[in-house]
């Protein structure tokens, strides 16, 4: 028993210090500061933006990156309909089974299968990137130092190096991964999609839409959450008058 806590202990001291060094290595970067508009008390999603970010990661990001926690039913969130959403999810084959026969079988995706992976396991992931492992983005906005201005200043940060920095190998530079090695080559290009609301598809605008989108697909509820914060606020509010009140009314009978 005494060597299992230890063993915790140990595991979680290097938990500890694993994630210091990582929140040391984003705070020493001065990311880029945009006004999000679902940041705030009172933010909402920018639903149009999300939209055209689903676009934007299903036709730039999708072939590297999975989005494990995300069902397509959710995207009725976002304004899709029952229609859109059953003509999404039908565009990926998911194996299934067993079927009667004991046989597995493939089928077409349904609104409550989750987005699917691009590959069938790590090392596959792993052997398509050159050794590198494209992390899941289901989380990505809520996991790293500075949020969505990380992941926008990431997407807008590929550059030449400077002439005296000697890169690695199969690396690219970005002025704002740490280090600024990044295995990943810069994702978006320009007019890589093509939107039908007519917003024009530069680098900063894809960006931009695809860190919304991920920024609700890390957290789907946060204006369900924001609405019932303000409700238990008012109601705190109300019940503070009422004890005001109340008190007024006591002391001014006993006086």
């Amino acid at each position: 028993m005494l060597k299992l806590i230890k063993s915790l202990s140990a595991a979680a001291l290097l938990s500890v210090v694993a994630f210091t060094g990582v929140q040391a290595a984003g705070a020493s970067i001065e990311y880029k500061s945009i006004n999000w508009q679902h940041t705030g008390m009172f933010g909402t999603y920018d639903r149009a933006a999300a939209q055209r970010g689903l676009q934007v990661y299903r036709e730039v990001c999708a072939g590297c990156h999975s989005l494990k926690q995300v069902a397509f039913r959710s995207l009725a969130d976002l304004g899709f309909n029952e229609d859109e959403i059953k003509a999404l999810a039908a565009e990926a084959t998911y194996e299934d089974g067993p079927n009667d026969d004991g046989d597995m079988f493939e089928r077409a995706g349904k609104p409550f299968d989750k987005f699917p992976s691009p590959f069938a396991n790590e090392k596959a992931a792993r052997a398509s990137n050159g050794g590198a492992y494209p992390p899941d983005l289901s989380l990505i906005v809520k996991s790293r130092v500075g949020f969505e201005n990380y992941l926008y200043s990431l997407l807008t940060g590929y550059e030449d190096a400077p002439a005296d920095m000697e890169m690695m190998e199969g690396m690219h530079y970005n002025a704002y991964f740490p280090n600024h090695q990044i295995a990943m080559p810069s994702p978006i290009s320009e007019d890589a999609v093509e939107y039908s609301d007519g917003t024009p598809a530069t680098v900063e605008q894809m960006s931009k839409d695809v860190t919304v989108f991920l920024a609700w697909a890390a957290e789907p509820k946060l204006e369900e959450r924001k609405n019932m914060g303000l409700k238990v606020i008012l109601f705190l509010l109300l019940l503070s008058g009422l004890f005001y009140a109340v008190k007024r009314k006591v002391w001014s009978d006993l006086h």
